[in-house]
């Protein structure tokens, strides 16, 4: 199997990486056509943020003790469990949108329930990740599952501006929903062990209190989960508000905003299969020391542009940077952490990841709301490009992890 590929030996792990890339496409089809629904039945871009924001509020809330859970049970049926769900709420977007009663609480209330599917569901498939590749090719499987994850933002978003053109906002959902078929179908046919829970001497808040400890303990850790938490509240909003410049700053609508999402996509899946193919031989610390503030660079240069085929250029930069960024974090976690404790950690992690991004999409859409959509933008990158250089000189020893 080439460099690049190596994780895709493990049978498991091909079933989960072509379902679920399957699914992500649809998965970014909705993300975008979310967006551009809650434009068109408020036209505000505080609330395109809020919305977003209503996504991710579970994840704040539950990701902690959803570490503690995911380290208890079965990950494999759980994740069939989540996909289920997640299917079920598509689904339902799909009928209220062709029925023509679609209103912006009810797309609020689906979106606080898949934000609280997603926040069991994304530390039980990063912590599950190891049983599908092997620690010894983990670093490589995260860095194909990003690539994917990646793939799909060029391919959905792209999909979903012509589908919003041609045919209306319900078949984003509706394909989204038939989409999880695929990853429900690769989780199926895996061939596991059986489960055999791990014996553990204490009840479920001491084990909560045993992750908390470790990630409070080790620099390293501390370190990477800060900073991927201030890029999540002050560098991910760009893509929340994506719609707003699509319509409102460059004039594109629609179709503009899937070549723009698609532009970040093909950034993110470049950079990520450069990382598979290197991940053995790159020095990962030092990944972190520079990725972070080219991403907040590239945040901030696209946000203060004013040409629609300038932006196309530098959405694949920030796309590249911004997925070694968060790869690499999660690569170098998973290498730290005692497999014990590697559903609490991944909890940790997706809390500051995915967890921060109520936040961070609340203050981008009220700032934006209040002084443009541009200066929301500009002055988070511009955080971000700050804290990577704080961060990384109080801690000297992440940029030397391999």
């Amino acid at each position: 199997m080439p460099a690049p590929f190596r994780a895709l030996r493990h049978r498991n792990f091909r079933l989960f990486f072509f379902g679920q890339g399957t699914s992500l496409v649809g998965t970014w089809m909705q993300n975008i056509a979310q967006g551009w629904l809650v434009l068109e039945l408020t036209n505000s871009a505080f609330w395109v943020g809020l919305v977003s924001a209503l996504t991710s509020l579970p994840i704040l809330a539950l990701s902690l003790p959803a570490g503690v859970f995911v380290d208890r049970v079965n990950k494999h049926r759980l994740v069939i469990l989540t996909q289920a769900l997640s299917a079920v709420q598509a689904a339902a977007l799909a009928v209220l949108i062709w029925t023509h009663r679609i209103a912006l609480w009810e797309v609020a209330v689906i979106a606080v329930f898949l934000g609280t599917v997603n926040a069991v569901d994304t530390p039980a498939r990063q912590a599950f990740m190891v049983e599908l590749a092997g620690k010894e090719d983990l670093g490589n499987a995260i860095a194909l599952n990003s690539s994917a994850f990646n793939a799909a933002r060029v391919v959905g978003p792209s999909v979903a501006g012509i589908l919003i053109s041609v045919v209306g906002l319900g078949w984003c959902y509706f394909l989204n929903a038939v989409s999880y078929l695929a990853v429900i179908w690769g989780l199926a046919a895996m061939r596991l062990p059986p489960f055999a829970p791990a014996r553990r001497p204490g009840n479920a808040w001491t084990e909560f209190r045993d992750g908390a400890r470790f990630v409070r303990g080790d620099r390293r850790v501390l370190a990477l989960v800060s900073l991927i938490g201030i890029v999540s509240i002050f560098g991910y909003p760009y893509l929340v508000l994506m719609p707003v410049f699509a319509r409102d700053e460059l004039g594109v609508g629609a179709a503009g905003l899937g070549f723009m999402m698609a532009a970040t996509g093909v950034g993110a899946v470049t950079a990520a299969l450069v990382l598979a193919a290197l991940d053995v031989r790159v020095k990962k610390g030092r990944v972190l020391t520079w990725s972070g503030p080219v991403f907040g660079l590239a945040v901030a240069a696209f946000a203060v542009n004013p040409w629609f085929p300038l932006a196309l250029l530098i959405l694949p930069v920030t796309g590249g940077a911004m997925i070694l960024n968060s790869a690499v974090t999660n690569t170098l976690l998973q290498t730290i952490v005692p497999d014990e404790l590697r559903g609490r950690v991944m909890g940790v992690y997706v809390f500051t990841f995915l967890g921060m991004a109520p936040f961070g999409a609340f203050q981008a859409g009220w700032v934006a709301e209040h002084l443009g959509a541009p200066v929301a933008v500009a002055v988070g990158g511009l955080v971000c490009v700050l804290a990577s250089l704080v961060i990384w000189r109080k801690v000297p020893e992440v940029p030397l992890l391999q």
